[in-house]
């Protein structure tokens, strides 16, 4: 059974915080975002962490979309701190103003080269288990 939860921008702004600074390779400058870690909102819905995370739970994604439909996906290893040394954020600020044309909520990740998994607008993020493909005849 699916758990859906609504986290509203009060909601978000009252959970623990988290400031990072990356560099945007669209925008050429380096940029603070502050913000929720993924795993916090995850951990509402039940999801496991930390050294819950094993065996099949390692074939579990994080899906993340926005308003415009762009999507992506993470692999639940990459935003568990325990698992990964990247940051995952849910952020709501950018250099300490409000995300303004990025929307309420932006996906941040620490780790990216580039920020092609980064989500403007972020509407939803989805959990899924991945199902293996057998190629073998």
């Amino acid at each position: 059974m699916a758990k859906t939860i609504i986290i509203t921008p009060e909601d978000l702004a009252a959970m623990p915080h988290k400031s990072v600074t990356v560099y945007n390779e669209h925008t050429k400058a380096n940029e603070k975002y502050a913000g929720v870690p993924l795993v916090d909102p995850l951990a509402k819905v039940g999801v496991p962490q930390g050294d819950n995370v094993r065996g099949k739970i390692y074939m579990t994604a994080v899906i993340a979309e926005g308003t415009d439909k762009y999507s992506v996906l993470y692999a639940l290893a990459e935003v568990d701190p325990s698992i990964h040394a990247g940051d995952v954020l849910v952020a709501d600020t950018m250099d300490g103003q409000r995300l303004g044309k990025d929307g309420m909520f932006k996906m941040v990740s620490t780790e990216e080269k580039r920020p092609a998994r980064w989500v403007r607008n972020l509407t939803e993020i989805s959990v899924i288990e991945v199902e293996p493909v057998n190629f073998r005849k």
